[in-house]
């Protein structure tokens, strides 16, 4: 999941799963995704209700979704846990504030796997992570969004100042959807993660990454 180019500048697709889904199912619904347009990766969130899900629902879904992941060239990260993310042969880790911190994330996993890092709507956090080195950054959210209960809210301008500033990638984060994306892929996203806003589309997951390629193509650096 390096970042785009200076050949290819435009944002590419981090596509986040539903917090609960059956991942025999929801198979089909990612290989439709995956194979309708530009996507860099998929991070793996599960929840078992209000909780975290049990690392055997992990493991249950890796076997399914890694695979197809890799077919696609598609980066696959997990949620919160580097030591699965290491026992589930995944790309990498997401983590966030409360979460394991950067430092120990990255010793579990080693220097060869991604590990990303939530920071809100903060550029303290973010100058923190990538001086750390992190392999991105992510601010949000930047709107309403019931996938999970955001922290922060943040503006496009964030994502205008880092993208002006730094090389490390940024990712823009919470309600996104093919309506409201525009103002974030002008402002120099380097990803846009989605969740609800492709697995939730009225027309289906594939027609949603197929629409978001076009906003993309359409408002992306020139």
């Amino acid at each position: 999941m390096a970042q785009a180019s200076t050949e290819n500048p435009a944002p590419r697709l981090y596509l986040i799963t539903p917090a609960v889904f059956d991942p025999k199912a929801f198979a089909e619904e990612l290989k439709a995704a995956l194979q309708a347009g530009d996507v860099a990766c998929l991070q793996l969130r599960l929840k078992d209700g209000e909780r975290p899900a049990a690392e055997d629902l992990f493991r249950r879904a890796a076997d399914i979704l890694l695979p197809i992941c890799h077919r696609h060239d598609v980066a696959a990260l997990i949620n919160d846990r580097p030591e699965l993310a290491v026992e589930l042969g995944a790309d990498g880790v997401h983590v966030g504030q409360e979460d394991t911190p950067y430092a120990e994330a990255r010793r579990i996993v080693g220097k060869d796997r991604i590990v990303g890092v939530t920071c809100h709507n903060s550029r303290h956090l973010a100058m923190e992570a990538a001086e750390a080195g992190a392999d991105y950054v992510a601010f949000g959210a930047f709107f309403a969004t019931d996938t999970k209960q955001p922290k922060t809210r943040a503006e496009p301008e964030i994502v205008r100042w880092w993208s002006e500033l730094m090389e490390v990638p940024c990712v823009a984060i919470g309600g996104i959807t093919v309506q409201n994306c525009p103002p974030l892929i002008e402002a120099g996203a380097d990803f846009l993660a989605v969740s609800a806003g492709v697995w939730r589309h009225p027309e289906g997951p594939a027609a949603a990454v197929k629409a978001f390629c076009r906003a993309i193509a359409k408002h992306g650096r020139r």
